[in-house]
């Protein structure tokens, strides 16, 4: 398949785009700037020129392509939800695939182990990905497909590494909250092996969860990183009420209590994530070595 990846350099994206490369699609990247553009070409990436704000040129683009991977996010209702919203309107009645990364923080706190079909209780922050979830997975003659990842982790990047780099600030590993709430996660590379999956064998109104294990507590994510960062046991609760004052609602995502089974993905595609532990590459993997 020709397949077009919006967000293609970046974390998720980037990931996504080498291995549809490795099982054999042709794959374009969307690309605003010029740096985007020499990266992906680069990597020997076709670009496509495009910038989530211009809804029209989003359409236009996707033409030639038999499925859209979207990866992209400006984190703002009024870009993404356009933006999508064109690309579909171009797709509409052509059967061909598009992919929606939304995300587990759609869920809000599971109050024990969730699954695909489990109540939305969006933190405020992603409130808005729902109706774009529905719009991917409702346009007539579109294989709409939705991957809801929990945190992502690998190449010591990412949302984990806020925690070793919260050292510099305070001599010791700051989290959000208590720290008994649980962060379900997945490795980087595990994720994109689950998009290829779904792009090729996916039936179309799917939604998968993209996570490993059951989830791992905080407290625990802080001291294995305060391990790595040399700093063995320093750890430091920020309460959710100051964290507010500097992240905002992103905070309250942060402190969530999230707990997911992705045995979907993995009888359904045959999905199997193969990284490290969460812990593990906090403590001696690639977070460490950063």
């Amino acid at each position: 398949m020709r397949i077009l990846v919006t967000g293609a350099t970046g974390y998720i994206g980037a990931a996504v785009v080498d291995a549809l490369k490795r099982a054999g699609h042709t794959v374009a990247g969307l690309a605003r700037s010029d740096e985007a553009r020499g990266k992906l070409a680069a990597r020997g990436v076709q670009v496509v020129r495009g910038d989530l704000k211009d809804p029209a040129g989003l359409a236009a683009a996707v033409k030639d392509v038999d499925a859209v991977i979207w990866t992209a996010t400006s984190n703002d209702k009024d870009v993404d939800g356009p933006a999508v919203a064109a690309v579909l309107d171009a797709l509409q009645g052509t059967n061909k695939t598009f992919l929606y990364t939304s995300g587990v923080w759609v869920h809000g706190h599971t109050q024990g182990v969730a699954h695909e079909d489990s109540p939305l209780n969006s933190t405020p922050i992603v409130a808005w990905r729902p109706a774009v979830e529905q719009r991917a997975l409702s346009t007539p003659g579109v294989r709409g497909i939705v991957l809801r990842p929990g945190v992502v982790y690998g190449q010591g990047t990412g949302i984990p590494a806020m925690l070793g780099a919260s050292v510099k600030d305070g001599g010791a590993v700051r989290y959000v909250g208590t720290g008994e709430n649980h962060w379900a996660v997945v490795f980087v590379d595990d994720l994109a092996d689950l998009y290829v999956r779904a792009v090729e064998k996916a039936p179309a109104g799917s939604v998968f969860i993209a996570t490993q294990g059951p989830g791992v507590k905080v407290k625990d994510a802080a001291q294995a990183a305060s391990e790595a960062a040399g700093v063995p046991g320093k750890t430091v609760a920020w309460p959710l009420e100051e964290a507010r004052k500097q992240f905002g609602p992103f905070a309250d995502a942060l402190a969530l209590d999230q707990r997911f089974t992705s045995e979907k993905a993995q009888k359904l595609l045959g999905w199997a994530p193969k990284g490290p532990a969460f812990l593990d590459e906090l403590r001696t993997g690639s977070y460490a070595r950063r």
